[in-house]
């Protein structure tokens, strides 16, 4: 029979009591005046009975325990960063006000930032929505917004995010094709606002488990892999050659249809269907032609 294992349970971030430490810190220098005090005047006054010694001795080391004490339970707490407080392995909350801090010494007290992190994933080769290898970087700004699920959930946070990261790139990269001529679908180089909001989900929806936001992200590197970088370049110059013949044709028979349809309105000439198929190949050979064109005039009838 297989043994059923009780599933993880999700923290969540939650206040703590705390006070302010200049406010203990002002106990604490008052307490420490008292006992040094008794400890001069009972040092230079005259000798004591024994329940006079007992009476100095007992309130001395009391002071003394209180004086450690709260000198243990001091702490600082910078500008954008918290402390995740336990007790005996508990967690009982977090503590995010700034300047010195107290709480009781046998309660523990992990700091964590929660300030903006900057990450540069590493180039990583995928294969894109139609096979092809491409290498693929992103730039990711990330912090933490629940400290209980990023100390408590993950067993570390930070490189969580650098698997996380790579895993999100990969898929995003998969998803869609390097690149397209015809710019009739999402392209990881020509839609680069859709890519990088998805990139951005999709990061979230990974971290989330472990109390992690990501504020923005974006391709830094985008490119053919080295093997096919040569191949995939002439296949573009192919494409944009067809692709600009293409344009070329459409406004030569654009242009041929508005000549003949003038000529004829105009009253210009009359061409015959032979005459006018003559016409048309001349002009699309001068539209369509790389080069320029050498007018011959001729003088003679047009028949």
């Amino acid at each position: 029979m297989s043994e059923s294992h009780p599933a993880m349970t999700s923290s969540r971030e939650k206040g703590v009591w705390s006070t302010s430490g200049y406010l203990m810190f002002v106990v604490f220098l008052g307490l420490l005046a008292l006992t040094v005090t008794r400890v001069i005047w009972v040092a230079s006054g005259p000798d004591l009975t024994e329940g006079e010694v007992w009476a100095f001795l007992i309130p001395t080391f009391l002071s003394v325990l209180a004086l450690i004490v709260i000198s243990a339970g001091f702490y600082m707490i910078q500008p954008n960063q918290a402390a995740a407080i336990t007790l005996f392995g508990a967690y009982q909350g977090t503590d995010r006000n700034h300047g010195l801090r107290w709480v009781w010494p046998w309660m523990g007290k992990t700091k964590i930032s929660v300030r903006a992190n900057n990450v540069v994933s590493e180039k990583l080769k995928v294969n894109d929505l139609r096979g092809n290898p491409i290498e693929i970087a992103t730039n990711v700004v990330w912090r933490v917004a629940d400290t209980a699920q990023a100390l408590y959930d993950v067993d570390d946070y930070k490189a969580f995010v650098e698997v996380q990261i790579e895993a999100a790139v990969r898929a995003i990269g998969s998803r869609y094709p390097y690149d397209d001529i015809e710019h009739s679908e999402t392209t990881l180089r020509g839609s680069h606002d859709e890519v990088n909001a998805e990139l951005r989900a999709e990061l979230n929806r990974r971290m989330v488990v472990a109390g992690l936001t990501v504020d923005e992200c974006g391709l830094t590197h985008l490119a053919y892999a080295p093997e096919i970088a040569g191949a995939m370049l002439r296949r573009q110059q192919a494409e944009a050659v067809i692709s600009a013949r293409k344009k070329l044709v459409e406004g030569a028979v654009t242009m041929v249809e508005m000549a003949l349809h003038q000529l004829s309105e105009k009253d210009v000439v009359h061409l015959d269907d032979e005459r006018k198929a003559a016409m048309v190949s001349n002009l699309m050979v001068v539209l369509c032609g790389e080069r320029d064109t050498q007018p011959v005039v001729n003088a003679g009838s047009l028949y």
